[in-house]
């Protein structure tokens, strides 16, 4: 046998391992990370909670190595739904004049 590495009675077949794994990118923080941005633009207040509740599950299911390879935070998802909720919500609790549409500050 020679010790040539492109002997061709040197090859082998490749072969995996019985535990490979292989580590993909967060596509559910990325997902949540995109619906909440949609919420802070549309304020849609239905669409606010699901992503809260995906940004939830992300930071549950975190995985350290990702965001050592320069994926976002889970935390980040996290603080950007809540974001999204409160903004969407806060339409609610201003008050307007009915006849303008425009924000009141005190009662005539």
């Amino acid at each position: 046998m020679s010790t040539n590495p492109r002997d061709s009675a040197r090859e082998t077949k490749l072969s995996l391992p019985k535990t490979w794994r292989a580590e993909s990118a967060d596509t559910i923080g990325s997902m949540g990370m995109f619906l909440a941005g949609l919420v802070l633009v549309s304020r849609n207040r239905y669409l606010a909670w699901p992503v809260v509740l995906i940004a939830i599950s992300s930071f549950m299911n975190q995985h350290p190595i990702r965001t050592k390879e320069g994926g976002s935070t889970p935390w980040t998802a996290l603080m950007t739904a809540t974001f999204a909720l409160i903004v969407s919500h806060a339409a609610m609790f201003t008050f307007t004049d009915p006849m303008t549409g425009a924000i009141k500050f005190s009662s005539p």
